[in-house]
């Protein structure tokens, strides 16, 4: 992928401190980094932080998102009411690899709860370094959202 990308990045309170290592993270290689929130710890509803993450992706502003809970289920099911979002929970390096290699994701959800922050951040960077294979897997992503 070209560098520097785009990354649109969300969170609830049980992500707010990955967040911040992330952020820091992507700075470093240069990403440039759209944080929706939250930012605090502070108890917050997940959808107010994922909606706008999924939005810049769909719209194309921001190449890639970065949404986290503390199970990534409620970051994953928000974004992927997107249309044309694909979001994938990860606690995985591979698993993190592999949704962009085979599912074409575009928005990686990491559960803060299940995962150490080291880990996240491995998980971050597979997801940013590993492109879509297409070949087989073109037609199977395709039928995931169906042709209005």
């Amino acid at each position: 992928m070209r560098n520097p990308q785009t990354i649109a990045i969300g969170c609830d309170h049980a992500g707010y401190e990955y967040k911040e290592a992330i952020k820091g993270w992507l700075a470093e290689r240069e990403f440039k980094v759209l944080d929706y929130g939250t930012h605090s710890p502070e108890s917050v509803d997940y959808p107010d932080f994922v909606h706008p993450v999924a939005e810049k992706v769909e719209s194309g502003d921001a190449d890639l998102g970065i949404v986290i809970c503390g199970s990534g289920n409620g970051v994953a099911m928000t974004a992927n009411k997107h249309r044309g979002i694909r979001a994938a929970v990860a606690w995985k390096t591979e698993l993190a690899a592999l949704a962009r290699q085979h599912n074409d994701a575009n928005v990686l959800a990491l559960p803060s709860r299940f995962v150490d922050q080291a880990d996240a951040l491995d998980m971050v960077r597979a997801f940013l370094e590993a492109e879509f294979e297409g070949g087989r897997h073109q037609g199977r992503v395709r039928k995931i959202a169906p042709a209005r």
